[in-house]
């Protein structure tokens, strides 16, 4: 799933082992079906899963400590694809 682009995966610096963050997973253990738009549009813009990663780490607005993966959790997916197209 991850050679075809259907999950992410991060390798740590000097790592061998590929690392899939579990936000992408729902409760019932199937991907997010949200995850595809995502990942189809970081390739569309040029983020490398290291760079879209980072991106859905960083804080989403000036206040709280909300995440961007967050704002994809909750639902807000447009807030997402906006900011992985302004990256």
């Amino acid at each position: 799933m991850r050679r075809a682009g259907e999950l992410l995966a991060v390798r740590p610096a000097g790592s061998q082992e590929w690392r899939f963050p579990a936000w992408q997973f729902g409760p019932d253990g199937r991907v997010r079906p949200e995850l595809g738009r995502v990942l189809a549009a970081a390739r569309e813009h040029g983020v490398s899963p290291e760079q879209l990663n980072a991106l859905l780490e960083r804080r989403s607005g000036m206040t709280g400590g909300g995440r961007l993966r967050d704002d994809l959790l909750d639902g807000h997916l447009q807030h997402v694809l906006a900011a992985i197209a302004a990256s």
